[in-house]
């Protein structure tokens, strides 16, 4: 009864988890678009501000960004004179799995948009297209299409990395687990039961890509 408790307990962050999952990747992608054309941009300026991101965020972990974000902020804010605090943890455990995972997002959609063929980019340009409309138009819905199973795969690392929003005081699948534990020490069924809701979100969710990966590559032979 004891590990069906520690199950029952953990998936009750099941809805903050998946939130703040679903939100970030939102954000990740929206702003991954954005890092992965500046990348990509003719301005030196902008290539060298997307790539120092891209650098900073992926050679850190995601939990001193999230600690930084969540703690170190607002002692700077107050520092400069600025009466600045978080009214809810799980904002800024939003916004840095969002900034997270935008970078490792950009670098997906700059490797979609460089294997569309460029005879599609000559193509659009030849019916009178300006290149920002054959990009909006033409090759980014197919750079899209083509890096949609890794979005999938994403997400469902977005999933399980989310855990270590629990040392900001996030109260997820994770954090509910050691609230659990530290209530009654049953350590083993706690987290054997933050386990079992995590592979309840994260087995389901890889099939799915995989599904999506292979319907893909059947479409694209077709």
């Amino acid at each position: 009864m004891l590990y069906v408790k520690g199950f029952l307990v953990a998936l009750q962050g099941v809805p903050v988890t998946v939130g703040v999952t679903l939100i970030a990747m939102v954000t990740g992608a929206v702003l991954g678009l954005v890092l992965a054309l500046m990348k990509m941009s003719r301005i030196k300026v902008l290539t060298a501000l997307a790539s120092l991101y891209i650098e900073v965020i992926r050679g850190t972990p995601l939990i001193v960004q999230a600690l930084i974000m969540a703690y170190g902020l607002p002692q700077l804010m107050q520092s400069i004179g600025i009466n600045f605090r978080w009214t809810y943890l799980i904002i800024p455990a939003i916004i840095v799995c969002g900034l997270n995972s935008a970078a490792y997002v950009a670098e997906v959609i700059r490797s979609g948009i460089q294997a569309v063929d460029k005879g599609q980019m000559e193509a659009a340009r030849s019916i009178g297209m300006t290149k920002r409309q054959a990009m909006q138009l033409i090759v980014i819905p197919q750079a899209l299409k083509i890096v949609l199973p890794s979005f999938g795969n994403e997400f469902v690392s977005l999933i399980k990395e989310t855990s270590v929003l629990s040392y900001v005081g996030v109260v997820e699948i994770l954090r509910k687990g050691a609230l659990w534990n530290a209530a009654t020490f049953n350590t083993f069924e706690a987290y054997i039961g933050v386990a079992l809701v995590y592979m309840l979100l994260t087995i389901p969710s890889s099939k799915l890509v995989k599904r999506l990966e292979k319907k893909m590559s059947t479409d694209s032979a077709n």
